[in-house]
């Protein structure tokens, strides 16, 4: 069970913001490199790293700062979403020493993008699910699809995705636990790898994520409560590790 720190970029600086609202938004670290070396020394394998402004306008606007991550901690796998939608962009982020690309909103709008994705960067490629009542969410939140979301986990499964960020937005940066249910119906409807997002608030929801491992759930990004504090990640992952290896 991996626990990922989520590194939410806007306007050069780390962040979080409540159910993707661009206006709510607190500021934890005017240094995202430092905020990354904090949850590496915590333990971290793998780190989450979202380019909001990317995510609204289309396209990369913090990938500077991406790069000085990758090139910081280059032995720590990243995955990276926001304004993924060209092959020009995901070639930029796998030479700066990104591991995996999240496709999100374009995966929606155009399915046959992550198929040609999928064939000309095999094994880097991961869709990003965000939901809301079981309905596929784009543009940053702001539109709710008719998709339904089990139905786009198969299709992509198909297109041949490393995994699935799974996000419920409706718990997104709330701090009211995990939508473990949803996220398990999910992991069971495929059998590729799905990352849960959204909700993780403290050592029960931790828990929770291990008790539906075995569905495919193989780990959880963690966003709000490890930097309010509600959650610590050393511990987290400690906790995590002894459930999942018994």
């Amino acid at each position: 069970m991996l626990l990922i720190p989520a590194i939410d970029l806007k306007d050069g600086k780390c962040v979080r913001l409540r159910q993707g609202r661009m206006e709510d938004e607190t500021v934890f670290s005017d240094d995202p490199v430092a905020m990354a070396e904090r949850w590496i020394e915590a333990g971290s394998r793998r780190l989450h790293i979202v380019d909001l402004n990317g995510a609204v306008a289309g396209f990369p606007v913090n990938a500077d700062i991406i790069g000085r991550i990758s090139e910081a901690f280059p032995d720590v796998e990243i995955q990276v979403g926001g304004g993924i939608r060209s092959f020009d962009v995901i070639q930029t982020y796998l030479d700066v020493g990104v591991d995996y690309v999240i496709i999100g909103t374009q995966a929606v709008r155009a399915p046959h993008f992550v198929d040609d994705a999928c064939l000309e960067f095999p094994g880097h490629i991961i869709v990003g699910l965000d939901a809301k009542d079981g309905k596929v969410a784009t543009d940053a939140w702001s539109k709710v699809s008719t998709h339904d979301a089990l139905e786009m986990a198969r299709r992509f499964e198909e297109a041949g995705v490393e995994a699935l960020v799974f996000t419920d937005i409706g718990r997104d940066g709330m701090m009211r636990g995990l939508n473990a249910d949803a996220t398990r119906r999910l992991a069971e409807a495929v059998s590729i790898p799905v990352i849960a997002s959204g909700g993780v608030t403290n050592m029960d929801d931790v828990r929770t994520l291990c008790e539906i491992a075995a569905s495919g759930v193989a780990g959880a990004i963690v966003g709000r409560a490890i930097y309010e504090g509600s959650l610590d990640l050393a511990e987290a992952q400690t906790l995590a590790r002894q459930l999942t290896e018994a």
